[in-house]
């Protein structure tokens, strides 16, 4: 029972779907929620595939990509977008630490988070139509890795804020669920997408590094909102690697 309430937790906390449990849940299940983090990027790639395949039949390349990519933000509630817009924002303005903490507590969106979310979502966008025979893989992997690093970085980076949901889930999440995690990333992966699976594994490791990194040297650790960049990037990241040619 306490596995079932640590994924609906998960669930409940990274998508719009329909709550299976009506409740609150504690800190200890939030933070124990952090290792069913893929599982959940599976089940919303499963969902993305199912609705690419009925846009395929209705609309042509273009409209249908688009329309995914709707249904991509929309099943999330837009979570991890507003987080990388904050982000941009953040990160990317302010002279201080403290003053760029402060610009990602702002909702008003600036120069940059409109630049940054136009980008990503039209290169998002062009990906999405450009995955031809691997696109069920890279809807199934994309997700799941997405989310995946979310909890690689909850685990292994500190967090910038003194209170807060994201400091109780990070103080909650051990490397116990960050190796269950990546166990089941790795098997998943590998199931689906094969060797191009292994390699969007490491690329997502690579890519949840350098803006690990990036976002230390400006702030004092990390917080909510460089979790879901660090998802956002990651997917983008993985749907180019599927998209890319030449790669056999």
């Amino acid at each position: 029972m306490k596995l079932f309430v640590d994924f609906v937790a998960a669930l409940q906390f990274l998508t719009v779907l329909p709550p299976l449990l009506r409740r609150p849940f504690s800190a200890a299940e939030m933070g124990r929620a952090v290792a069913y983090y893929p599982l959940v990027g599976l089940l919303l790639g499963a969902l993305l595939a199912g609705t690419a395949y009925l846009l395929d039949r209705l609309f042509p390349e273009a409209p249908a990509a688009a329309l995914l990519l709707v249904s991509w933000v929309a099943l999330t509630g837009a979570l991890h977008l507003d987080g990388f817009l904050d982000c941009c924002d953040g990160l990317l303005g302010g002279a201080t630490p403290e003053r760029r903490l402060e610009i990602m507590r702002d909702h008003h969106i600036g120069a940059f988070a409109f630049a940054g979310g136009a980008l990503l979502m039209l290169v998002k966008f062009a990906a999405l139509g450009a995955l031809a025979g691997w696109k069920v893989p890279a809807l199934l992997v994309a997700p799941m890795l997405g989310r995946w690093a979310m909890t690689m970085v909850i685990a292994a980076f500190p967090y910038a804020r003194p209170a807060g949901l994201g400091r109780e889930i990070k103080t909650l999440a051990v490397w116990r669920q960050a190796l269950f995690a990546s166990i089941i990333t790795l098997l998943v992966a590998w199931l689906f997408a094969g060797w191009r699976g292994l390699a969007a594994l490491a690329l997502a490791l690579l890519v949840l590094l350098a803006l690990a990194r990036f976002a230390m040297r400006r702030i004092p650790g990390l917080t909510g909102d460089v979790y879901g960049a660090v998802c956002e990037m990651v997917e983008l990241a993985v749907l180019l690697l599927f998209a890319a040619r030449g790669l056999v």
